[in-house]
């Protein structure tokens, strides 16, 4: 049984939240769009993956920006500011009386097509905006030692193919990595980039540590992550050597600590990359990055824009 980074303890009190379609709040036996949304009928759209810690959007600003620039990018118009945005999470979360231990899940579509067809032409009406907030808490096992990597034969592609640095609804590439390492028997995927460089993982970002320094990889075939943004930040506040590089899988093979990160579990520690044991699992210096990136979230407030 995989012990993902996504993997969280049910919550009773998910079973009866209201869920946000274009400003309407619905039940969540209710909650439901046309099929002939774009989202539903091509992937056209762009999310993000918001938490709500001790009453503040975590980070809230720069997961503004990413979805604003993506939306851009994609000449989708989503209709309302970034401030209205906030204040419908916002409203959201309020309303299902949620202060803290949540995680949001923000949907922008391009909206209902006229007819099944990829055309942006044949979109009628505005923009789809889903904002599902759920009571989440990532689920540890108690003999929980870090998660396993196996490296998928699935590359991240080209700009000019389809981008990955947008945070688009159109994950296939990501879906068949992650089925990969599924029948592996790991719990995430390892993907390169065109050159057999490591790039990323399917769902999160990918760290590794030799003789103290922190490697990432350069970032241009991955998307710029919002927690990795943050942890290269704050390995540069406390004098940690960060480098966003090339390296390779022999590389990563002779590591001796490696993370992966993301908004829903922070910093996850990797105990195995293809059956290779990653170093010796006490993780001192992840453990230390651990502590530092949860100050910064208690310390931010990050609500308003």
């Amino acid at each position: 049984m995989g012990k993902g980074t996504h993997e969280y303890q049910d919550d009773p009190r998910n079973e009866n939240i209201l869920i946000n379609i274009n400003g309407e709040l619905l039940p969540r036996q209710e909650a439901k769009i046309s099929v002939f949304d774009s989202g539903f009928i091509l992937g056209d759209g762009v999310w993000e993956g918001i938490r709500l810690h001790q009453g503040n959007l975590a980070f809230i600003n720069q997961h503004m920006k990413r979805l604003y620039d993506g939306a851009k990018a994609l000449d989708m118009d989503i209709g309302i500011s970034q401030q209205e945005m906030v204040e419908r999470i916002k409203r959201t979360c309020d309303a299902n009386d949620m202060h803290d231990g949540v995680h949001i899940r923000l949907m922008v579509t391009r909206g209902i097509k006229a007819t099944p067809y990829q055309d942006p032409r044949m979109t009628v009406g505005g923009a789809t905006i889903v904002i599902i907030a759920e009571f989440k808490t990532p689920l540890v096992q108690p003999d929980f030692a870090g998660i396993r990597l196996f490296t998928s034969h699935v590359r991240r592609g080209y700009p000019d193919v389809q981008d990955p640095k947008l945070n688009t609804h159109s994950k296939l590439n990501c879906i068949f990595a992650c089925i990969q390492a599924a029948k592996a028997g790991a719990d995430e995927s390892l993907m390169l980039d065109p050159h057999g460089f490591v790039a990323t993982c399917n769902s999160t970002h990918f760290f590794i540590i030799r003789e103290g320094e922190v490697w990432t990889s350069s970032g241009d075939y991955c998307l710029d992550g919002i927690t990795r943004r943050n942890v290269i930040n704050l390995c540069k506040q406390h004098q940690i050597p960060v480098y966003e590089k090339n390296f390779s899988l022999s590389e990563v093979y002779g590591a001796e600590e490696a993370f992966v990160t993301g908004t829903f579990a922070g910093l996850t520690p990797v105990r195995e990359v293809d059956g290779r044991q990653i170093g010796n699992r006490q993780y001192p210096l992840i453990k230390q990055l651990q502590q530092h990136y949860l100050s910064m979230i208690e310390q931010q407030h990050g609500s308003s824009l």
